[in-house]
């Protein structure tokens, strides 16, 4: 199967490179269920393990050390080889990580299945994200990136109250055994369905340190990811993680309500995506939806943890916005991509998207830290309690980074959808 590039075949959305794209897209949706999945197996964790918050915060928190450091190396070698490859072999290690998950006895071992599970699911969004950029036109790039982020917060959501009835049906162990199967099923779609652009890119003549330093030396790039990781921080540090024991202690609510309301974040930011991925290829604008989107994420997450009496049905609206609104990180990617050398796409793209995703790598092991600080020792059915004050300490360190992202997206430079390298 031969892909014909925009340029050739006249049409805007050609069938072969939209089911290339989709494939990738449909890994993303993959990962992100294995991303928070961590988060209706709390309970059941801390008590097979027997560990406390700091340290299943840091367990679930290998992911993202993985997928973290992975990005550099992903955006390099999908500049030289191509995606085709690349996301065959990722999604076999997702499958050989949940496998060794499930079958895990120690924190050790569960920690380096979800580092795998981590690096091999940082091939995902870049390499969407390249499939886009090489084979449609530019002023689609915004649309399809956040289309492709919109079906990884779908992926999100089965990881959340779908994820947790498998779980109380078939176990968690028997659960990650079942995700193992879908790292097959992408394996052989993407083997079958993406192909290579032809074309030799311009990444190849550079050197790898003369590419990172392209990169990793423009101001543009760090002020979009510094935004983008102020998006991210309430998706992966309280979402990804601690969102489902926080509703149980505020609402005193059982876990697949919790993980329901929690799924509305993931459901906002799935709206949020494609939205202002629309809306900024629309207005030729990167920096005013960005803008306007953390401002909805900020003041939402501030009055979803910190105002008095607020109902559930209120919360449920909060979590939705604050989950919209973060769906504006999506430009941080464009901008970034259109800051740096065309040849660097992907480069760009793996830098900026471990910088963003870091957040998981960060805040999932901070929000534990400062809950077990605050921790007054109650125990339930062998996992730590922790009342709302503790939560709303520690789900301080979130706001900050969201209020220094909004900072950083108001320095950052208007590219007007352009190439600015």
């Amino acid at each position: 199967m031969r892909i014909k590039s925009q340029t050739s075949s006249g049409s805007q959305w050609p069938l072969l490179p939209l089911l290339a794209w989709g494939t990738a897209t449909m890994f993303f949706f993959y990962a992100w269920v294995l991303r928070v999945s961590p988060s209706v197996m709390v309970s059941e964790l801390m008590r097979d393990f027997a560990v406390g918050g700091a340290i299943l915060g840091n367990l679930s928190a290998f992911y993202f050390y993985g997928y973290s450091t992975m990005q550099v190396p992903v955006g390099l070698l999908m500049d030289r080889f191509g995606p085709r490859r690349l996301l065959t072999i990722s999604a076999l290690a997702c499958t050989a990580g949940c496998l060794l998950f499930a079958a895990s006895e120690t924190t050790l071992s569960a920690s380096l299945s979800r580092l795998a599970i981590g690096a091999g699911a940082a091939f995902g969004l870049v390499g969407a994200m390249t499939i886009a950029g090489q084979w449609f036109p530019a002023h689609r790039f915004a649309l399809l990136s956040g289309l492709a982020i919109m079906m990884g917060m779908v992926g999100g959501v089965f990881g959340q109250a779908p994820a947790r009835l498998s779980v109380e049906a078939l176990g968690w162990r028997e659960t990650m055994i079942v995700f193992s199967v879908g790292g097959v099923m992408l394996a052989v779609a993407a083997w079958s369905f993406v192909r290579d652009k032809p074309v030799v890119i311009g990444a190849q003549r550079r050197s790898i340190l003369n590419s990172l330093g392209a990169v990793f030396g423009n101001l543009q790039v760090w002020l979009n990811a510094v935004a983008g990781l102020g998006c991210t921080a309430p998706l992966l540090g309280f979402a990804g993680l601690w969102g489902v024991p926080y509703f149980e202690t505020r609402y005193e609510i059982d876990r697949p309500t919790a993980a329901g309301v929690t799924s509305l974040v993931l459901i906002g930011l799935a709206f949020g995506s494609p939205f202002f991925g629309w809306l900024s290829d629309r207005m030729r604008r990167r920096r005013y939806p960005l803008v306007f989107g953390l401002i909805i994420c900020f003041i939402s997450f501030i009055a979803l943890i910190y105002f008095p009496e607020v109902p559930l049905s209120i919360a449920s609206v909060l979590a939705l916005l604050c989950g919209f609104g973060a769906g504006s990180q999506i430009t941080c990617f464009a901008a970034a991509r259109e800051a740096s050398p065309n040849e660097l796409s992907a480069t760009t793209l793996g830098i900026t998207n471990g910088l963003v995703t870091s957040a998981g790598a960060v805040f999932q092991p901070l929000i534990g830290y400062l809950l077990d600080i605050g921790w007054a020792g109650q125990i339930e059915s062998g996992a730590r309690i922790y009342d709302l004050q503790t939560y709303q300490l520690a789900l301080t360190a979130v706001v900050i980074a969201t209020a220094i992202g909004l900072l950083s997206a108001l320095a950052t430079r208007e590219s007007y959808c352009r190439q600015l390298s």
